[in-house]
C-alpha cells in the first residue's frame, strides 16, 4: 500500500491529538472530481518513529490505480463541523463518535430502515476487505521467501519525494575541493553528525510538526517502474515470469526420469542377480552433481520476474557527501588515470565528494598524473599511497579499503557519509551516484547499493564466458528480490555507519566484497542491487590472468563460507533472514561441489571403459518409459533455458554453462590445493593479484603482436594446465570408441535392433554427455589456436580532447556475435533433434 495513501477512510477512526495530520499534496485513494490529488495523512510509525519522507510534489502518473470513491449525491447541511465546499458541492465532516448524528441530521424518517442495511452492508464489506488484508499479511509472513519490495516510498512514475537530511553531514561541515578559489563560508570544521541507523538515533529537534525531516532535503525522483527498463521490453518481461512454472515443471520432469531410473536399475539387478556398481556410482555422482544446481533453481523460483525496485535519481544540489576510493596495485598508470578522471566527471557537485586513487604499487609517475591533474582540472582529485611494514600483514585489498577509511578521516571537513569503491579499470557513468545514492536514502536500513559489473572490451563470442551478463543478470536481480544483494566488487556505495558497525572492510578473504555484504545482512542491514548499467570495465586480456582471478574468486568465497560457517549459525550471520541464509549456503557450497562436477566428468568414460551399461533395464517398456521420461526433461529443460536466459541472452546463457564445465577442473584444484592439501604434497597458501597488473606476454588479442602458435599451445597446455583437458579428450574419445566396437562386435547383438539398443544405452543415450563435456573442454585448447582478435584499450573509448575524460563507444559495450556463437548453438540442436529421434522410434520399440 502506498505510504502517502491513509489506510483510514474519513471519519472511521479518532485521530490522535498529540500528532494532527499534516495535509501534504500527493497520491489519494479519494477522488472529488477534480484532477489534482490531494492526499490528507496521519503520519505513520516505523520502527517506533516518524516517516523520515514527505511527499512534496503532484505525482503525475502511479501505477497503482486509485480506488474510486462512492459518490452517495450532494448533500447539504447547515452544520457548521467539518464542512468541505468543492464546486458547489457541499460534503460534511461529522464527528467519528456520533455516526447517529449524521443519519439523524442528513437522512429523512422514511429511508431510516434503507440506510440501515446500507450501514450494515457496508460494514460487512469493511469487515471482509480487513479480513481480507490480514489473510495476505499472515501469509506473507509466513512465507519464508517473500519476494521484497524496492519501493517502500511508494512512488508514482516522474513523481518526486524530499527525504529527510538529518544526521548526514551538512554543507558547511564537508568540502572536498582541495584548491578552492572561494573563501570557506565557515570558521571552524566540525565533525560530521552520525547517520542515522535505527529509531533511537532521532530527536525532537530533527522534526518539523507533521513530518520527519530537516529544513535540508534530499528529492529523489522516480523515473521509471523498473531499474531494468531498457534490460528487458514488455514481452520479454511477461514471458520471464513464466520461470516459476518452467522451473517446477523441469524438476518435477527430472525427478521422475530419476526415480525410474533408480527403480529399474534395482529391478534388474534383482533379475541378473548382480549389482550394477557402474551404474550406482553413475547415478551417485549425477545425484551430486545436481544438488547445488537444483538448490540455485529452487531458492528463488516464485520470485523470477517478479522484482519492482524502480529506477530513481537523486536530483538538485542538495546531496549528501561521498569519498570515492580508487583502488589499484601495479595496474596501467593510463587506465587508472581515465578511472580517476570519469569519477571526478561525474553528475553530482565537486563539494560534495572526493576521488582518492589509493595505490598499493606506490607508482610515482601515477602520483605525478594524479597531482597534475588535481592541480589544473579536478581539485577533489587525491592520491594515497599506504606504507607496508615487513612482517606485518598488509591484508590486500580490503587493507588498502580500510587505509582509505580511516585517510578519509583525517582530511579537512573529515569523512563523508557514505564509501563509494571503484576498481581501477571500472569507468562510472556521470549519474553513478545519483542512480544508486537513492536506494539508500529511501530506507534508513539501506547499507548498500551496488550496480552490475559490466565490461567494453569483451572479445567476440566471449569464448572465455569473461563477461559477467549471466550473475548480473539472472542471479542477482533473483537475490535481491530476496533481499540477498551481494556486493560485485566495484561501483558499490556504502553508508559509512553500517560499515564501522562491523568493523570496516573484512580480512581473511581475498572475496572481500562478498564477505563485506554478507556481514552487513548478518547484522540486521539491508542491502540493493540497481540493475542498471552504471559502470564498465575491462576483462583480463589472456587466459593466464583469466584463470587467475577466476580461481581467486573461488577461494575467496570457500574462504568467506568458512568464515561465516556456511551463512547457517554464528555470531556474523545471527540477523540474517531464512532466504538469506539459504542463498549465502547455496552459493557457497557451490564452489566446494566443482569437486563432484569434475567426478561426473569421468564417470560416464569410466563405465563406458569398463563394459558397464548407463542405463540398466529388464524389459523394453521400461526402456521405453526411460526414453520418453529423459525425453520430457530434455525438451522441458530446453524451454527452460530459453525462457531463463532471457535477461542475458540465450548465447551468453549456454556460453556460460560450458565455461563452468571446462572450468571445473581449475575450481577443484585450486580448493584442494588451497584447503585440503599440505604444503609438501602441493599445497599453496592463497594470494591477492590483481588482474590488471597480469600482463599478456603472449598479446594473443593482438593480431600484430601476436606469439606464434606453438608459443600459444605451450603456455596454454603446460603452464595453464590445459594438458588436464587435452589428456580428457583423448580418454572420453578412446573410452567411446572402445565401447561402440564391443557393442558392434557383440554376438549377442545379432539383430539391427538389438545392436541399435545396446549402441543406444551405452555410448548413445541422450543426452549424450560425453559430447558435451569433449567439446566444452576443447575450449581453452581451441582459444590458444584461433584467439580472438581485439582492438587496442584506446579504440573502444570515446574521448573528450579538451578534458580528456573517455567514456566507452556504444558499439564496445555489446559483445559481437559471430558464426562461432552459431556453430556452438549447432551441437545443442543436434542433441535435441537425435533426442527427438529417439523419442519418435520408441514407439516402435
Amino acid at each position: 500500500m502506498d505510504p502517502n495513501t491513509s489506510r483510514h477512510s474519513w471519519g472511521s477512526s479518532p485521530r490522535s491529538p498529540t500528532h494532527p495530520p499534516a495535509a501534504t499534496p500527493g497520491p489519494s485513494r479519494h477522488s472529488w472530481g477534480s484532477s489534482h490529488r490531494v492526499s490528507i495523512q496521519a503520519p505513520e510509525a516505523h520502527d517506533g518513529r516518524l516517516s523520515p519522507v514527505a511527499d512534496v510534489e503532484n505525482s503525475s502518473g502511479n501505477e497503482d490505480e486509485a480506488e474510486p470513491m462512492e459518490k452517495q449525491g450532494t448533500y447539504e447541511t447547515s452544520h457548521s463541523y467539518g464542512t468541505h465546499h468543492h464546486q458547489g458541492v457541499h460534503f460534511k465532516w461529522n464527528h467519528p463518535f456520533n455516526r447517529q448524528s449524521y443519519t439523524e441530521s442528513i437522512l429523512p424518517a422514511r429511508t431510516r430502515t434503507a440506510s440501515t442495511a446500507h450501514e450494515v452492508r457496508r460494514r460487512v464489506s469493511h469487515s471482509v476487505r480487513r479480513a481480507s488484508t490480514a489473510i495476505v499479511d499472515a501469509v506473507e509472513k509466513l512465507d519464508p521467501l517473500t519476494a521484497t519490495q524496492g519501493n517502500p516510498l511508494g512512488l508514482g512514475i516522474n513523481e518526486i519525494r524530499r527525504v529527510s537530511s538529518a544526521g548526514y553531514a551538512a554543507p558547511g561541515q564537508f568540502n572536498a575541493r582541495r584548491y578552492s578559489r572561494a573563501a570557506h563560508s565557515f570558521d571552524t570544521i566540525e565533525s560530521p553528525e552520525k547517520a542515522l541507523t535505527n529509531s533511537s538515533s532521532i530527536s525532537e529537534e530533527y522534526v518539523r510538526q507533521g513530518m520527519s525531516e530537516k529544513v535540508e532535503e534530499y528529492s529523489i525522483q522516480r523515473l521509471a517502474a523498473h531499474d531494468d527498463i531498457e534490460q528487458l521490453s514488455t514481452f520479454k518481461r511477461l514471458l520471464y515470469r513464466l520461470c516459476p512454472i518452467l522451473v517446477l515443471v523441469t524438476i518435477a520432469a527430472y525427478w521422475i526420469y530419476f526415480v525410474l531410473r533408480v527403480k529399474f536399475t534395482i529391478a534388474a539387478e534383482r533379475s541378473a542377480h548382480e549389482i550394477y556398481w557402474m551404474a550406482w556410482a553413475f547415478i551417485l555422482v549425477e545425484l551430486f552433481v545436481s544438488i547445488p544446481m537444483l538448490l540455485h533453481r529452487l531458492w528463488g523460483w516464485h520470485v523470477v520476474g517478479m522484482r519492482k525496485r524502480p529506477k530513481l535519481r537523486l536530483v538538485g544540489d542538495d546531496v549528501p557527501s561521498v569519498d570515492v576510493i580508487i583502488t589499484c596495485c601495479g595496474e596501467d598508470d593510463d587506465l587508472v588515470l581515465d578511472t580517476a578522471k570519469a569519477a571526478c566527471n561525474i553528475d553530482y557537485p565537486l563539494e560534495r565528494f572526493r576521488v582518492i586513487i589509493c595505490d598499493d604499487g606506490k607508482s610515482k609517475t601515477l602520483q605525478e598524473m594524479t597531482e597534475r591533474t588535481a592541480l589544473t582540472q579536478f581539485d577533489n582529485l587525491y592520491y594515497r599511497s599506504r606504507p607496508k611494514y615487513p612482517g606485518v600483514p598488509h591484508h590486500f585489498k580490503a587493507g588498502n579499503l580500510n587505509d582509505a577509511m580511516e585517510e578519509t578521516a583525517r582530511l579537512p571537513g573529515g569523512a563523508a557519509n557514505f564509501l563509494a569503491a571503484l576498481d581501477a579499470d571500472m569507468i562510472p557513468m556521470k549519474d553513478w551516484l545519483r542512480a544508486l545514492l537513492p536506494h539508500m536514502l529511501q530506507d534508513p536500513k539501506c547499507s548498500m547499493a551496488c550496480p552490475p559489473q559490466l565490461f567494453y572490451n569483451v572479445p567476440p563470442d566471449d569464448p572465455l564466458c569473461q563477461s559477467l551478463d549471466t550473475f548480473v543478470h539472472i542471479s542477482e536481480p533473483i537475490k535481491d528480490s530476496m533481499g540477498v544483494a551481494w556486493c560485485t566488487g566495484s561501483g558499490y556505495v556504502l553508508r559509512r555507519a553500517a560499515l564501522q558497525s562491523i568493523g570496516g572492510f573484512p580480512i581473511g578473504s581475498l572475496a572481500e566484497d562478498v564477505c563485506c555484504s554478507s556481514m552487513l545482512l548478518g547484522s540486521g542491514w539491508n542491502t540493493a542491487f540497481v540493475h542498471e548499467p552504471l559502470q564498465f570495465g575491462t576483462v583480463p586480456d589472456s587466459l593466464t590472468s583469466h584463470l587467475k582471478q577466476r580461481t581467486r574468486w573461488t577461494i575467496g568465497t570457500v574462504q568467506t563460507s568458512f568464515k561465516l560457517r556456511f551463512s547457517v549459525f554464528g555470531p556474523l550471520v545471527k540477523h540474517m533472514t531464512f532466504p538469506q541464509r539459504l542463498c549465502g549456503f547455496v552459493y557457497t557450497i557451490s564452489s566446494l561441489f566443482t569437486v563432484f562436477l569434475v567426478l561426473s566428468m569421468f564417470t560416464a568414460p569410466i563405465v563406458l571403459v569398463a563394459g558397464g551399461n548407463l542405463v540398466p533395464f529388464t524389459s523394453m517398456s521400461q526402456l521405453v518409459w526411460l526414453i520418453r521420461s529423459n525425453f520430457l526433461t530434455t525438451i522441458l529443460n530446453r524451454i527452460n533455458e530459453f525462457i531463463s536466459y532471457l535477461p542475458s541472452g540465450y548465447r551468453t546463457g549456454q556460453r556460460d554453462a560450458r565455461a563452468m564445465m571446462w572450468m571445473a577442473p581449475f575450481h577443484a584444484l585450486s580448493v584442494i590445493r588451497t584447503f585440503l592439501l599440505p604444503k609438501w604434497l602441493g599445497g599453496k597458501v592463497a594470494v591477492f593479484t590483481s588482474s590488471g597488473s597480469q600482463k599478456a606476454d603472449l598479446n594473443e588479442r593482438d593480431p600484430k603482436l601476436r606469439a606464434p602458435v606453438w608459443r600459444r599451445l605451450w603456455v596454454t597446455i603446460w603452464d595453464c594446465q590445459c594438458y588436464l583437458h587435452l589428456v580428457y579428450i583423448m580418454f572420453v574419445v578412446a573410452a567411446v570408441s572402445v565401447s561402440v566396437y564391443w557393442n558392434v562386435t557383440d554376438e549377442r547383438n545379432n539383430t539391427t535392433k538389438k545392436m541399435l539398443i545396446s549402441l543406444l544405452t551405452h555410448a548413445g543415450w541422450p543426452p549424450v554427455i560425453w559430447l558435451t563435456c569433449i567439446l566444452s573442454c576443447w575450449v581453452p585448447i581451441n582459444y590458444a589456436l584461433f584467439p580472438p582478435d581485439c582492438p587496442d584499450r584506446q579504440d573502444l573509448l570515446d574521448r573528450d580532447p579538451s578534458t580528456g575524460v573517455a567514456y566507452p563507444k556504444e558499439e564496445s559495450k555489446k559483445t559481437k556475435i559471430t558464426w562461432a556463437s552459431w556453430a556452438y548453438e549447432a551441437q545443442n540442436s543436434f542433441i535435441t533433434l537425435y533426442m527427438t529421434v529417439v523419442f519418435i522410434l520408441s514407439f516402435w520399440l
